[in-house]
């Protein structure tokens, strides 16, 4: 990490400073990045220039030019989640130093945040926006902006990797910065910055009969799991498009030889049989491409759509959904009310059964990026640096389950959420969240969460993607 930044920082560098030494000649660039003649450095004036010296700046250098560049002035930002508008409250706080406090409900002075931002301007007036775009109308906003000759808009939350590959990064639209002093994987959440992942898990109404011990069980005739529309929410379709890659394909062969061997099993072999021939047609290489298109099949030809993961979980968690399941946003189960007829202890999260075998659900991402053409180009920076470096920051998200923040260090611990002395005195085992790193593990023993690559989903979005669509008129 420490060499990519490394190299960062001499590049911005070397745009921003004088050089032709070979025949004592000078250059300046068109961009305005670079100083003719002199080796002084020079601030970069380019939006691109600007957001590849924040990412070799510190917290303090870094917050100290946002102050500059938004005082008195408002931001505009527009995110998939509306906790942005928290974020950014906590954040503009920050910079005057202050916090919120949960008890007053008001935004008091804090000397731990004044000691280490010294810089901090306690009548600092900059404003930050946050606006949050229904039925996936968040890529024709940005481009819309960045095509304008009236730039509004300065940084964004986004989700479904697929369209942020092909619309917004293949296109140089969006910007990636990644904090000095962020502590994650650059590899799994640097390109593109990840603010979190976040889970949609199986979960089953457990006073009935039926089992759900593979996922395989999910797609057996007569079950109809509820599941948000794959045209709804893109990145339901993204889990599906990954399930055909070589490692996930892999993972739901072997669940399915093990589900063949249990008694009672339904008969896929013929499906099966028939998706070798549609794998070759679709142009897809993994070996048992097969198995994920027959368990994709059957998915899409039966499950119950709904309009949002909320009433999915609301219906879950009722004694009368006896035997239903569903594919939903775990942190949904936060906001059950427990009443005589519903209960968060009527959901089994299927992957936390000892004998589970499969995959446990999907893991989407929130990625942080600026664009090309923003107004404040440190203002957006440090609004991402202060959301993916400290607990603060993360909290409008970490406070519940089933989001995880890039940063390990920024993450809260939620697996004691179900104790009984935090649920007035009743056990509730589906909230105990068991965290990032067991989802993650790809192992038997691990939740083997079906992890968004936006690469791959840009790659047979349009193949896979008009053959689900298919199923499903």
């Amino acid at each position: 990490m420490k060499n990519v930044k490394s190299l960062i920082l001499f590049g911005t560098t070397a745009l921003m400073c004088c050089t032709l030494a070979a025949c004592g000649e000078t250059s300046s660039s068109s961009e305005g990045d670079s100083n003719s003649g002199s080796s002084e450095f020079v601030m970069p004036t380019t939006v691109e220039g600007k957001v590849a010296y924040a990412a070799t700046l510190s917290r303090n250098e870094l917050y100290k030019l946002a102050i500059e560049e938004l005082d008195g002035k408002t931001m505009n930002g527009v995110g998939n989640s509306s906790r942005g508008k928290t974020a950014k409250e906590y954040f503009l706080a920050y910079l005057q130093g202050k916090k919120y406090n949960e008890s007053t409900k008001a935004y008091e002075v804090d000397e731990t945040i004044r000691a280490e931002f010294p810089d901090y301007k306690e009548d600092f007036t900059g404003a930050i926006t946050w606006s949050q775009p229904k039925n996936n109308m968040i890529f024709a906003q940005i481009d819309a902006d960045v095509r304008s000759s009236n730039h509004t808009l300065s940084m964004t939350l986004i989700q479904d990797g697929n369209q942020i590959q092909s619309k917004m990064l293949d296109t140089g639209f969006l910007l990636n910065y990644i904090p000095q002093e962020w502590a994650g994987d650059e590899a799994s959440n640097g390109h593109p910055f990840a603010l979190q992942s976040l889970n949609k898990v199986f979960e089953f109404n457990n006073l009935g009969t039926k089992t759900f011990k593979n996922v395989w069980d999910f797609v057996e005739e007569g079950n109809a799991p509820m599941f948000m529309g794959v045209d709804s929410e893109p990145v339901g379709k993204n889990f599906l498009y990954m399930l055909t890659n070589e490692h996930y394909s892999n993972i739901m062969k072997n669940a399915y030889d093990v589900y063949a061997a249990t008694a009672g099993h339904e008969d896929f072999t013929a499906t099966i049989n028939d998706m070798a021939t549609v794998a070759a047609e679709l142009g897809l290489t993994a070996t048992n491409a097969k198995y994920s298109l027959a368990w994709i099949k059957n998915w899409v030809e039966q499950y119950n759509e709904q309009t949002d993961d909320g009433p999915i979980c609301t219906n879950l968690v009722k004694t009368s959904s006896v035997d239903q399941s569903g594919l939903l946003v775990y942190s949904k189960l936060r906001s059950v009310t427990e009443t005589a007829e519903s209960s968060k202890n009527n959901i089994t999260v299927a992957a936390y059964q000892d004998d589970y075998v499969g995959v446990g659900g999907f893991m989407y991402k929130h990625y942080l990026q600026v664009l090309k053409t923003s107004p404040f180009p440190y203002a957006s920076c440090a609004f991402i640096h202060f959301m993916t470096t400290t607990q603060d920051g993360f909290s409008a998200w970490g406070k519940d389950i089933g989001g995880y923040c890039s940063n390990p260090s920024a993450n809260k611990d939620h697996s004691t959420d179900g104790a009984a002395d935090k649920n007035n005195g009743v056990e509730v085992p589906a909230i105990n969240d068991r965290g990032y790193d067991w989802w993650a593990d790809q192992a038997e023993t691990g939740g083997q969460m079906v992890i968004e690559d936006p690469t791959y989903c840009a790659q047979v979005n349009f193949a896979i993607g008009m053959w689900i669509d298919g199923l499903r008129a």
